[in-house]
């Protein structure tokens, strides 16, 4: 078959597994930058472009797309959908899990558990608001944020109202979310590939800090999920329509809460912790799905 790779940067780990897997099983593999790529949009042969030549003949797309080119990827993935190629992850699904707001309400929905939330653009009454997600100790998080960036913990009543205020002056959108207290700044990252948690680790925090993310020196170690932590990360991948994801979870005492769904998650340190050939898995997962009907977009 042939392969490509949305990723703009071709030496990042995740992109190179991802084109030593599909090389490895027989496969040609394609890095395509999306923001270089320019599309024919009509009704009779649409097209994508990149340096003056027609990308043809591709069996499959696996989107990198990065949160700060969510938009025009999805533009260039959809044009792909458009001229039949199977997806892992389809455009409307990537919109809606970077979308947090969108992701969280859909999760609810579903009635996946999750921390409860509050939402709001210029409140009458932060104080209300706070209440709302049961006081502080409470997170604050910028919907725009990545690994970490713009989320806060506010300790303390004045705190809170600060920060919230502080944010919403500078006219950003934010959420409110309870303090899970007994995770003890760990969460589980859980990798979801067609409907399966494939594989499963355990994030913790560094010393004096409470965001779990890797990138802000947290540490990655092997878990054994429980069967209702994997009910939840199957639902949660479901309800944002992601056939590939990176779920992460919460352990709470009223059970696993569903934090995030990432569309792109990185394979470093999952397949360090586990040991495992995830990039692998994701090619098994084309090769065995590829041949069905591409014709599944949903009209949203």
């Amino acid at each position: 078959m042939k392969i490509g790779i949305l990723s703009q940067d071709a030496n990042l780990y995740s992109t190179r597994r991802l084109h030593e897997a599909c090389q490895q099983r027989g496969h040609e593999a394609v890095i395509i930058n999306a923001l270089r790529c320019y599309m024919n949009i009509n009704s009779v042969q649409p097209s994508i472009h990149f340096k003056g030549t027609d990308l043809i003949g591709f069996d499959a797309i696996i989107p990198r797309i990065g949160s700060d080119i969510t938009f025009y990827g999805c533009a260039v993935l959809r044009q792909f959908e458009m001229m039949d190629v199977f997806a892992v992850n389809q455009s409307i699904a990537i919109s809606r899990s970077r979308d947090k707001l969108r992701s969280l309400q859909l999760l609810s929905r579903e009635g996946v558990g999750m921390p409860v939330t509050g939402f709001a653009s210029k409140p009458d009454d932060v104080l209300d608001l706070i209440k709302m997600v049961g006081g502080t100790p409470l997170v604050i998080k910028l919907l725009e944020g990545t690994q970490g960036i713009g989320v806060v913990l506010a300790e303390t009543q004045k705190a809170a109202e600060s920060v919230i205020e502080a944010f919403l002056g500078l006219k950003a959108h934010i959420m409110v979310q309870e303090y899970i207290e007994e995770a003890g700044g760990a969460d589980i990252r859980c990798f979801v590939i067609g409907g399966k948690v494939i594989a499963s680790m355990k994030r913790q925090a560094a010393e004096g800090e409470f965001r779990s993310n890797l990138h802000r020196g947290g540490s990655a170690s092997l878990i054994r999920i429980t069967p209702e932590e994997r009910k939840t990360a199957i639902a949660a991948a479901k309800a944002m329509g992601l056939s590939v994801a990176g779920v992460d979870l919460l352990r709470s005492k009223r059970g696993p809460l569903i934090m995030e769904v990432n569309s792109s998650p990185g394979l470093e340190g999952i397949e360090a912790a586990t040991g495992k050939d995830i990039a692998g898995m994701i090619i098994d997962y084309i090769e065995k799905n590829a041949g069905k009907s591409r014709r599944n977009l949903q009209n949203q």
